[in-house]
């Protein structure tokens, strides 16, 4: 078993209870320990509050990248995920464009179908239509990307010899989607659908949520191997990639790491889960407990982690760093 490669679920969270950021000193440390530790910077994209998951927003995806772009210089960048139903492709084409330009073609672009019907619907758009406008966001992008001009013609989506400058190929494309734990009035459901293994199996790379239970991503992931082989891919070529978020404390009683935990997973994730559902999703409990949750997914054939904190602190990626990947290898 050899380690996996690592990106931080980074913390450019928004709190709605203070309207505020986190501290862009904490932001900036965090950023600076992804450049020592070599872990790339992956963030998350909602529009709004999504309280269907969370209790949290972050900052938009692609500007904070351009803000971490300018504070790094080696690091990869990605969007873990973008909500790409929500997006217009030539607008889309041209900030992918100007990122790589400026980060030195460090980007990675991390894509879901979201799930929130209120953000959908406050870009006059609907929640049952996001997997073919995913299809036709991701389709219009290969068509325009890299190219001197690019035409499209689709049900959401159309252009004609359009010039994206400057003028760069398109990057690397990570699918995510997969089982998760249906909460009430929400659309997805605990099976990975068989769109998400094309999309998957046709870019690659893929990112398992968060939001399922462990058993359910490995499930996912032997679907996977086997509509690839399905389909004349070999699964070797293939990305296993996981999010999930940590909250390390110093002890080795399970339930008063639980209960440490706890206020910090509620912050972000809201209070409208059970602590039993968050304990499901997230990595609680002690910390040999974490490091024995994640073995188990790398011994399941993950080899990339994107997992981060629960707020700005460089200490918790300091100790993932020392104490908990050197255990994965």
């Amino acid at each position: 078993m050899s380690a996996p490669k690592v990106g931080i679920f980074f913390p450019s969270f928004v709190w709605p209870d203070s309207n505020s950021m986190e501290p862009i000193e904490q932001v900036d440390a965090c950023l600076e320990r992804c450049e020592q530790h070599g872990f790339d910077v992956w963030v998350v994209d909602h529009l709004l509050v999504a309280p269907g998951l969370y209790g949290a927003t972050w900052l938009d995806p692609l500007v904070f990248l351009t803000y971490a772009a300018a504070r790094t210089r080696t690091v990869g960048l990605g969007t873990a995920i973008l909500v790409a139903p929500l997006r217009q492709p030539v607008l889309l084409a041209k900030e992918i464009a100007s990122l790589q330009e400026l980060s030195g073609n460090r980007f990675h672009l991390g894509v879901g179908t979201g799930w929130d019907a209120k953000e959908f619907a406050s870009v006059g758009a609907h929640v049952s239509e996001r997997g073919k406008r995913t299809d036709e966001l991701l389709d219009s992008l290969e068509a325009l990307m890299g190219k001197e001009k690019g035409s499209y013609s689709g049900r959401y989506y159309s252009f004609e010899d359009v010039s994206i400058v400057p003028r760069v190929p398109m990057p690397p494309v990570w699918v995510a989607g997969g089982s998760r734990i249906p909460d009430p009035n929400e659309h997805d459901v605990p099976k990975i659908a068989d769109s998400v293994k094309r999309r998957v199996v046709r870019a690659g790379h893929w990112l398992s949520r968060a939001s399922g239970k462990q058993e359910w991503v490995k499930r996912d992931w032997g679907e996977l191997v086997e509509f690839a082989e399905q389909n004349g891919v070999d699964p070797a070529s293939m990305t296993f990639g996981h999010c999930n978020w940590f909250h390390f404390v110093d002890t080795h009683d399970e339930d008063a790491a639980i209960k440490e935990q706890t206020p910090a997973f509620q912050r972000v994730m809201g209070t409208h889960r059970s602590v039993d559902h968050l304990r499901e999703c997230y990595l609680m409990g002690t910390n040999d407990m974490v490091i024995e949750r994640l073995r188990d997914l790398v011994e399941a054939g993950c080899n990339y982690l994107c997992v981060g904190p629960t707020s700005a602190d460089p200490d918790q990626i300091d100790f993932f760093a020392n104490n908990v990947l050197p255990e994965l290898a």
